[in-house]
């Protein structure tokens, strides 16, 4: 809901922090398994109730998430592969640190699958619709990899919810139903726009 208003105000900052780690040591890849080495380790510290640690972990990893990018492009070395990988580790991530919370939390199970079935659900709206649009010539509108449509739920919002299950592990069965309706309606969204605009003859404008 907010990452478009937040994209403009981040990017010079993490264009400066990539400027900052920009050494040859330091790759967009080596960020991207970075981010994902973290964020499985936030997900196990969270299955063990280790939960200020995996808000760390957490945390850390998604700063990793967001270096890859601005790394890539002031090398001008994006690519489609750094893409793709990028976007399976943040889906790996994001179901992983859930699973790893319905295991740490003292409570049941069943909130915490319902949010995984939506995540998948929503993910799978994303990533069809991107497939779609590329092939009959959508414009992305962004420099990222896929055509991100946009909703309730989005990765600004995804962190900080992800961070609240490791602040009040109390209440992380209470606010995953919670998350689950607003993915949910995120998704519900996704399938919308696409029936709206993937109706339309190739080659027209979006409105």
């Amino acid at each position: 809901m907010i990452d478009a208003r937040l994209r403009p105000v981040l990017a010079k900052t993490l264009d400066r922090v990539a400027a900052a780690v920009d050494r040859p040591w330091v790759t967009p890849g080596r960020l991207t398994a970075a981010g994902l080495t973290l964020g499985l380790a936030a997900s196990a510290a969270a299955a063990a109730g280790w939960w200020w640690p995996a808000l760390v972990a957490w945390l850390v990893s998604r700063l990793a998430d967001g270096l890859d990018g601005p790394l890539a492009r002031r090398r001008g070395t994006a690519s489609p592969l750094g893409g793709f990988l990028d976007i399976v580790a943040d889906f790996t991530v994001y179901g992983a640190f859930v699973a790893g919370v319905a295991v740490g939390v003292d409570g049941p199970a069943t909130p915490f699958l319902v949010l995984l079935v939506t995540y998948y659900v929503n993910g799978a709206t994303l990533l069809a619709y991107s497939s779609i649009a590329e092939r009959v010539g959508r414009e992305r509108g962004d420099e990222r990899s896929l055509h991100f449509l946009g909703g309730l739920a989005e990765g600004a919002e995804t962190i900080a919810v992800h961070a609240l299950f490791c602040l009040l592990p109390g209440f992380a069965g209470h606010l995953a139903w919670g998350w689950a309706v607003v993915v949910a309606i995120t998704a519900g969204q996704r399938v919308a726009h696409a029936v709206r605009t993937l109706s339309e003859p190739a080659g027209r404008p979006t409105r």
